[in-house]
């Protein structure tokens, strides 16, 4: 059943995102009895240390890339800013531990950041809608639609997000729903019915391969 944000005043939180869903769809109702509401941690980074972490913790162990992240930190003196990792030597970075990929990675940003191309100050991405903050992103070496993506959901908590490229995703809402697991193809209009509060679908998405594929607790979903 498609959720109408017209019928009364938009849900703003993820819980309330959630409950809004369980009335209007018996799928969700489901989800959201059995899993509970959405837990999404509140952002205690800054825009752009979180992507500086994002970056860092791609295609790396957690406790390797949780090392190599305290070692950054400590030589920026706990100050993960544009300025302060742009005046950092290559071999310092590799020094930190990170590989020459992910240096260049983060001095892109940081570069991009300084220069306008990313916008990253509170106010401006206020006036940036979703495809916007995804084209500005995926500019920095590094940066991919699914790290932009993620960054939207769990940064800047916007509830309308759909990573159909997240195998999760796609995994799980074929377990919810009793379909096949769909391609990203076929995904992307199977959102349509929960447009405004997609983020709220694929974060049940993945508890349903915990609850129903009993795959590992995700850090998604903590």
């Amino acid at each position: 059943m498609p959720v109408s944000p017209t019928a009364s005043r938009p849900a703003r939180s993820y819980a309330g995102a959630a409950a809004r869903l369980a009335a209007a769809d018996p799928v969700m109702a489901r989800l959201v009895a059995e899993a509970g509401p959405p837990v999404v941690t509140p952002p205690l980074e800054t825009p752009f240390s979180a992507l500086v972490r994002s970056v860092l913790y791609q295609q790396l162990a957690g406790s390797a890339a949780a090392a190599i992240h305290g070692r950054l930190i400590a030589i920026l003196e706990g100050r993960v800013v544009p300025e302060r990792v742009m005046a950092l030597p290559a071999e310092t970075l590799r020094g930190a531990g990170l590989s020459a990929s992910k240096a260049a990675s983060i001095q892109d940003l940081a570069e991009k950041v300084l220069e306008g191309t990313v916008v990253l100050d509170p106010e401006g991405l206020r006036r940036e809608g979703d495809a916007e903050v995804i084209a500005r992103l995926t500019t920095v070496r590094g940066i991919g639609r699914w790290t932009a993506e993620m960054f939207l959901m769990f940064q800047l908590r916007r509830l309308d997000v759909w990573p159909v490229g997240d195998l999760g995703v796609r995994k799980g809402f074929g377990l919810a729903w009793q379909l096949p697991m769909p391609t990203a193809k076929e995904l992307e209009p199977l959102g349509d019915p929960y447009r405004p509060y997609r983020s709220v679908v694929a974060w049940y998405c993945w508890r349903a391969c915990e609850l129903y594929a009993q795959a590992p607790k995700s850090a998604l979903t903590r």
